[in-house]
């Protein structure tokens, strides 16, 4: 699929504000891609259809977890995390995109996972820097993101882990176990 059919079909789905971001995650995500030779069509496609689900109704969400058995224990969760899974399976049934590494990629970008892959990294790494994101730390983390991919990864999990304590939130599992996982990489390294 090319560019501006993506970008047509996912206009209609989100608002002008959510779009703009959408356009910053796709460039943010290319680029990545580029500076670590991953497959450039791939980043871009994930990146258009990432928040494909963002405002459909949390009733018609809430019924696609259940229904397609996703983790039940993201309805205990914020909402927030919904969009992702279920866009990832939105984006197959109605748009058609078929390739488990996109789907993979929109499906983790809001809470991450163990052993996620290159091209799930970007995308998850793109939606937090893109150049429309404004908050503190959000500069140091764009210089470290063209740097070393992992050493970011952390940094933004660990961002968003203090922030959600912060808030006093709960914190979704996976979240917790991707952080781990990628921490316990990086020192093992040392």
């Amino acid at each position: 699929m090319d560019r501006e059919k993506a970008l047509s079909i996912v206009k209609e789905q989100l608002t002008e504000r959510r779009y703009i971001h959408t356009i910053g995650v796709m460039e943010t995500a290319v680029a990545l891609a580029k500076r670590y030779g991953e497959d450039e069509k791939k980043a871009e496609i994930a990146a258009i259809f990432h928040d494909y689900a963002k405002f459909r109704p949390k009733e018609e969400m809430k019924q696609i977890i259940i229904e397609q058995k996703m983790p039940s224990n993201l309805l205990i969760h914020n909402d927030e995390l919904w969009h992702a899974p279920v866009g990832a399976y939105l984006v197959e049934k109605e748009v058609g995109i078929t390739d488990e590494s996109i789907l993979m990629a929109i499906r983790y970008h809001t809470s991450g996972r163990m052993d996620m892959s290159q091209l799930e990294k970007i995308i998850y790494i793109a939606d937090y820097i893109e150049p429309n994101r404004n908050f503190p730390g959000v500069e140091e983390v764009r210089e470290l993101a063209f740097k070393q991919l992992d050493e970011t990864l952390i940094k933004i999990l660990q961002n968003t882990i203090t922030f959600l304590m912060k808030k006093n939130q709960a914190i979704y599992p996976e979240t917790i176990d991707t952080y781990n996982f990628f921490v316990m990489a990086e020192n093992s390294k040392k």
